[in-house]
């Protein structure tokens, strides 16, 4: 019967479907294998790379415009001359014919790099939350509740940064090369001058994260506000050396540029690291009880309990009767 049963296609009576396998809860803590760590980093990594190949995709269809944007800083210079010496041509797409590529395959690798760039900030949203959220299980409540802070006021700092080098880039371009002798013409490889505006932008981005870090080791209870207070003069001092030494033409204008607004930045983490100290100072203070000192009695009234009639709580002979009697 089990034989023609299963012929027909019909289940035999009295046997089930083997159970579902039942996935195993996720730690609260966020531990897991090693061999669970390394698959959910590359689950992580690859959706990141997407998000990365989606923005470049995009990037490609604007990277005309991308590469006039960058090259605008440049262009423009009218002391400066290009390959043969050309004079300056308002129409032309570069007035001053100061840039030029190398060889067949520049114009593809510019194109190729700018995309991938426009990819990157496109992106961001995706791969940091992907970075977020690898990161976020093993983290406590209030830890991830300050990295989320953190990660919210460093998008605009750096964004600010890299906006600051973009207003000051001309006049850097035209300092630099105004060095250039009478004698000679410009000529400037779109590439090197592309990586060139690149590493300013990532200079100025993360000189502006430098406060952000010093309120975190202040939250970390790393630095105190006291320790910040004592040596801002020569961290004042050091904010201008790097700012003289970050800037590539030294002179004052772009020096001043980038050294002020870290400052302002460094004054106000100072400020943060004040409040938080005393916060946790009046926390502690509030936490701490002297063993000399009397504890606040609790004085509020509380109900009774309504008496019962006599008859309930009238209790047997039996019930009184014990071992000594």
């Amino acid at each position: 019967m089990t034989t023609q049963a299963s012929a027909n296609g019909t289940r035999p009576k009295g046997k089930t479907k083997p159970p579902k396998a039942v996935k195993a809860p996720k730690d609260p803590e966020g531990r897991m294998p090693l061999g669970e760590h390394i698959r959910e980093l590359r689950t992580r990594l690859f959706r990141a790379s997407v998000g990365i190949a989606l923005g470049a995709v995009v990037g490609w269809l604007l990277h005309t415009w991308a590469i006039n944007l960058l090259s605008d800083p440049i262009c423009h210079i009218k002391s400066v001359h290009g390959i043969g010496g050309a004079v300056y041509d308002p129409a032309a797409p570069c007035p001053n014919h100061a840039l030029s590529v190398t060889g067949p395959t520049s114009g593809l690798a510019i194109s190729l790099k700018v995309s991938l760039m426009f990819g990157m900030l496109l992106s961001s949203p995706v791969w940091l939350y992907q970075l977020w959220a690898f990161i976020a299980p093993g983290l406590h409540k209030h830890e991830k509740k300050y990295s989320l802070g953190f990660v919210a006021a460093g998008v605009p700092l750096f964004v600010a940064g890299a906006w600051l080098c973009f207003f000051i880039f001309p006049t850097v371009m035209s300092v630099l090369l105004g060095f250039n002798p009478d004698t000679t013409v410009t000529n400037v490889p779109f590439e090197q001058f592309v990586s060139f505006f690149l590493r300013m932008v990532l200079i100025f981005g993360a000189s502006f994260e430098v406060p952000l870090v010093v309120v975190a080791l202040n939250f970390a209870g790393v630095l105190s506000a006291e320790r910040l207070k004592k040596s801002w003069r020569y961290v004042t001092f050091g904010i201008f050396v790097f700012a003289a030494a970050a800037v590539p033409t030294g002179e004052p204008l772009g020096m001043t540029a980038l050294a002020a607004p870290m400052c302002l930045l460094y004054y106000s983490a100072i400020g943060i690291a004040v409040m938080n100290d005393k916060r946790r100072a009046a926390r502690a203070a509030a936490a701490y009880v002297s063993p000399d000192e009397a504890s606040e009695l609790d004085l509020s009234p509380v109900p009774v309990e309504q008496a019962r009639p006599l008859d309930q709580t009238r209790r047997s002979f039996d019930d009184d009767y014990d071992d000594l009697t």
